[in-house]
Formats: structure tokens, C-alpha cells, sequence
């Protein structure tokens, strides 16, 4: 059971008081698939299929401690740890990444049991760290899990929703509409994820004091919601009541105007529409850091919570960034990338491996495992994460208000950005830094920017969600390449990855929201591009499409169907 008896001896050594989010905000965070991180046995060699279960534990995770603390980390964040559905051999691989779940009652027995959780816990707890040590547990409640098709589900198998009355039907998502995105399913008819209605009492009435006892029992600090804009908003604010812990949710969205609110109900997020400009801006060592720039100014116009945000370059969702074009394996633009995320506004992930430079682009190849790198702490990444980290630590330690401070930012050149952060008023200098796409990180001491606004003003760019209605195989990808530098100039090694988050058999759509400037007229061709690296381009003619530039004009969507 997920919840069995321990000794009073683990449940003393436990005893540790929740985060605020204020608090939380001084973290740094490593993400961890559990499955990929560390053996019990401690092989550095035992071979891993990237579609099933490869041997990582809770204990294996304990043993490799030293390795997470030697970069300066105080936070770990761990995959969900409940009882997963059994798929091996399916064609959408197994279960090993958590998010499928089969009983919420119990724990996955491949990673381990009760006990080596909490031994996972009290160990990391009782750590020295720069900070107090916090562990973050990957969750969701909008699905579960079958390995079948959306019809044939047999809910029966399911714990502790048996029947198909605490479901919505089977339905496929239309993200235009706030419904549909809340109640069809994700998945797919090879694994089906049966849509929970959390809008039911009944079924509130079991998370609520579920969360609860899940968070005392381990002593959780913090929860990385999945999914999180697939469920009514009115769920969170009760169930996050009953966690008291720090919340970051996953709402995959790269509009600004539509991901901020999300803020009314989550004390954090993922910072989606940042990972986006950033991927475009450090993509290649001639890209520019326009949009990157005019993003960023955006969000700040919009809210002071950018603080909150969880800031990122990788995840087990997204492609590793040696994979996102011909240039970007580059170490110096990686470098600089990682310095990025870890001093912009918001609370740094580093996903396991970007410290030994994996360079997997699409699940499950961005799902490695760490152990096959020997856990090389010499590395050139390790050791520049393990510098920026004391950088941050130590401005933090110098003044708090660090944390709290939004970050300036303004572009001396088309290929660098730099950064201001710090509060003003201060006899200390601002903290300030310039990161450039020409493979320079070069720390400034001063700063200045202004600005001025109007009642409507004219948007400088326009954030423009393409959506391509295509049928795909395993393996295959989807990018967009046209006539500007946002879109590669007609390099396919710079074009740019579409997602595929919201791709069914019944609607096979993939996506992608870029920041372009407004009243640019564009032209543009999606492109396949197999596993192999072979690239098989739609037919003519090439797609226009003339960005909109009118009076408070933000978004826009264009939708296209392959041309065959």
C-alpha cells in the first residue's frame, strides 16, 4: 500500500515543515526520471531499451546523492511514484516515466518500496545543503491509465475508480475549446488515458484527503502537477489547500495571454512560453535574441509573478538541445543557454543529463540512462552547472531580495541578451549579466532600460500557434522552415520542431507557438523528418501567411492540412 505503517523512528527523522512559495523560490532544482538515474546494484554499464523499464530505484537515487549535491542542487524533483499499468511491448512503450496510472493506492514496485521512499526522503532531508534540501514529487489527477483502445477500456482494472461512471466518455481533444481540453482523453488507442471527471464530488472526495496523507507520509515539499490545464481550474485551489506544499504546474502552452492565468490557481508553472523563444534564440550561433527579448518584456508587462515560474531548456517531454538544430550540440551556446535559465526570473530545472550533454531529440530517446555516462562529475557541463549554481547561491546569500527582483532584459546587439536583476533602490550594485548566441557570457555591473505605453498599443510581435493536420509513424517529426530567421531561412538543420502533445490517431494534429514580429509577411513548408534523419519535405506551393500587426492585436492561429 502507498500509505503503510513505518516505524516512529523514520517518522521523527522526517519531520520537516513545508516551503512557501517565497521560499521555494531560492531553490534550484534537478529533475529526475527515476527509471533512468540510478541502480540499486551501482552498474554503470547494465544496457537500457529506451521502451521499457531499465532498473533505476529510489535507492539507486540515494546511493547517487553526492553526484545531484556536487552540482550545487537543493531540490529534487522525482517521477510519480504510484502503481502503473504494464505495457511492455507496446507500441507507445512502457510505463517506466510514472504517468500511468493504474492504482493510486500503491506504489510502483520497479522502483522500489514504502520504505526506500522514505529512506529517499530522510536521507535527502538530513543533507547539508546551501539551503534546506527539498524533494518534489511528479503528480497527476486528470488520467488513468490502459493499455488499449479508448473503447475497450476495462475499468474494472483500475483502482479506486472501477467504473466507467467516474469517467468522462471517450472523446478526442479540440484545444480551441476549454471543454473539450478538460474533459476528451489524451493518449491514444494503443494507451489510453480514461479522462477523470474531477469535477465530480465523488471523485474530489478521494484526492483531497489522498494528497494529504501522501505529502505527510513522506514528507513531500513540493508536486509537479502533469496536465494540469486538462482539469476545471476550481479543482486545484481545494486540492492544493490539503497538500500545503509548493505546486508547479505543467500547462503546455506557449501564448502568454492564455498560460498566465493559469497563475490564479498554481502558486508556480512551467515556463512554456520562455522555453520557447529561448530554443529559437540559442538554436544556433546566428540566431537572434529579438523575440527572445520582446517575450520577455512581455511577460513582465503582464505580471510580477515570473518569479515563480520553473525556468527550463529540457525536459523528458521535449527534445534535448544537441538535438534542436545542426549548431545547437555547440558546448559554448550550451553553456550559455544553461546560464540563462539558471539566472532569468524563476525558480532553474536542470533535467538529469544535460550535465553530460545527452543529445536525444524525441521520446523515448531523450529518456537516457545516466549511469551509461559513468556519472563523470570532470565533465565541462557538470562543472559549469555546479559554477552557476555557487553564483546564484551566493547572490542570494548576499541579498534575498534577489529572488523577488524581476529581471531587466535588453539586447546591446541582435545576438546577445543581457540581464539585469536586482532591486533598485539598493546600495549594492544590480546583479547583471550579458548571454550571447556568439558563445559569450560576459558579466556586466550596470544597467539601465525604460519604456512607455499606450492604451492600445501596437504589438511589436504577435505570438502565432501553427497547427499541422498530419498522419505520422513512430519516430517521425514534424518542422516548419520558411523565408525568415524565426523559421530557419530555409535551413532545414534550423527549422523548427512542431510537438506533438496533442496528436491522436483521430486527430493527428502537431503544434508549435513562435513569436513573430507583426506585419511581417512570411512564407513556409512543414516538413517530415524520420528517425534516420531523412527528410521528405509537403509539396508545393509554399504556405503565406502575413502576421497580423493591428491595435492590441497579441496571438493569431493558422491552421494548415499536409499538402501531399
Amino acid at each position: 500500500m502507498i500509505f503503510r505503517s513505518v516505524s516512529s523512528f523514520l517518522l521523527s527523522a522526517l519531520s520537516v515543515s513545508a516551503l512557501s512559495a517565497d521560499e521555494w523560490k531560492k531553490q534550484s532544482v534537478y529533475q529526475v526520471m527515476t527509471d533512468r538515474f540510478a541502480r540499486t546494484d551501482g552498474s554503470t554499464t547494465a544496457s537500457c531499451d529506451l521502451s521499457t523499464y531499465c532498473g533505476g530505484t529510489w535507492q539507486g537515487l540515494i546511493n547517487k546523492l553526492d553526484y545531484i549535491q556536487g552540482m550545487g542542487f537543493t531540490a529534487i524533483w522525482i517521477s510519480p511514484v504510484v502503481h502503473q499499468i504494464s505495457a511492455p511491448g507496446n507500441v507507445d512503450g512502457d510505463s517506466y516515466h510514472g504517468y500511468w496510472a493504474k492504482d493510486f493506492n500503491s506504489l510502483n514496485s520497479n522502483f522500489g518500496t514504502s520504505e526506500d521512499l522514505l529512506r529517499l526522503s530522510t536521507a535527502l532531508h538530513s543533507r547539508g545543503m546551501v539551503w534546506k534540501p527539498v524533494l518534489m514529487f511528479g503528480l497527476f489527477t486528470n488520467h488513468m491509465a490502459y493499455p488499449g483502445c479508448r473503447k475497450c477500456v476495462d475499468y474494472s482494472t483500475l483502482t479506486p475508480f472501477n467504473s466507467a461512471s467516474y469517467f468522462h466518455s471517450p472523446c478526442s481533444i479540440d484545444y480551441s475549446n476549454t471543454t473539450s481540453v478538460q474533459q476528451c482523453w489524451q493518449g491514444d488507442d494503443n494507451v489510453s488515458l480514461p479522462d477523470l471527471r474531477t469535477e465530480n464530488q465523488n471523485v474530489r472526495d478521494f484526492f483531497d484527503p489522498w494528497i494529504a496523507q501522501l505529502v505527510t507520509t513522506y514528507k513531500i515539499d513540493g508536486l509537479r502537477i502533469d496536465s494540469a490545464k486538462h482539469q476545471e481550474t476550481s479543482f486545484w485551489p481545494t486540492f492544493g489547500g490539503n497538500a500545503t506544499v509548493y505546486m508547479v504546474g505543467e500547462v503546455y502552452e506557449g501564448n502568454p495571454d492564455e498560460f498566465l492565468p493559469f497563475l490564479d490557481v498554481f502558486p508556480g508553472l512551467l515556463n512554456y512560453p520562455v522555453w520557447y523563444w529561448l530554443q529559437r534564440a540559442f538554436q544556433s550561433t546566428s540566431a537572434t535574441m529579438t523575440e527572445l527579448n520582446t517575450g520577455l518584456a512581455n511577460m513582465r508587462s503582464k505580471t510580477t509573478k515570473t518569479v515563480y515560474l520553473g525556468s527550463f531548456s529540457e525536459n523528458h517531454d521535449q527534445p534535448r538541445m544537441p538535438a534542436w538544430s545542426s549548431q545547437s550540440s555547440d558546448t559554448a551556446l550550451i553553456k550559455n543557454a544553461i546560464a540563462f535559465v539558471m539566472l532569468m526570473d524563476g525558480i532553474p530545472i536542470i533535467y538529469q543529463g544535460q550535465e553530460q550533454k545527452l543529445s536525444g531529440a524525441n521520446v523515448p530517446a531523450n529518456r537516457e540512462a545516466i549511469w551509461l555516462t559513468g556519472y563523470n562529475t570532470q565533465s565541462e557541463l557538470y562543472q559549469w552547472v555546479a559554477q552557476i549554481n555557487k553564483l546564484r547561491n551566493a547572490i542570494i546569500g548576499i541579498n534575498s531580495a534577489y529572488t523577488s527582483s524581476q529581471a531587466m532584459s535588453w539586447t546591446p546587439d541582435r545576438h546577445t541578451i543581457a540581464l539585469q536583476k536586482g532591486p533598485s533602490g539598493y546600495s549594492t550594485q544590480p546583479n547583471n549579466c550579458y548571454i550571447s548566441a556568439e558563445k559569450r557570457l560576459t558579466p556586466v555591473k550596470q544597467g539601465t532600460s525604460s519604456g512607455t505605453t499606450t492604451a492600445c498599443p501596437i504589438p511589436t510581435s504577435v505570438a502565432v500557434t501553427f497547427t499541422e493536420k498530419v498522419t505520422t509513424s513512430y519516430g517521425q517529426t514534424i518542422k516548419i522552415v520558411g523565408n525568415i530567421d524565426a523559421l530557419g531561412n530555409w535551413d532545414i538543420n534550423r527549422a523548427v520542431t512542431l510537438s506533438a502533445s496533442q496528436y491522436s490517431s483521430s486527430n493527428p494534429i502537431w503544434t508549435i507557438t513562435i513569436n513573430l514580429l507583426a506585419g511581417d509577411s512570411i512564407q513556409y513548408k512543414f516538413i517530415n523528418v524520420a528517425s534516420s534523419g531523412t527528410v521528405a519535405w509537403e509539396a508545393d506551393p509554399n504556405h503565406s501567411y502575413t502576421v497580423p500587426s493591428s491595435c492590441g492585436t497579441t496571438t493569431a492561429a493558422v491552421s494548415n492540412t499536409w499538402q501531399s
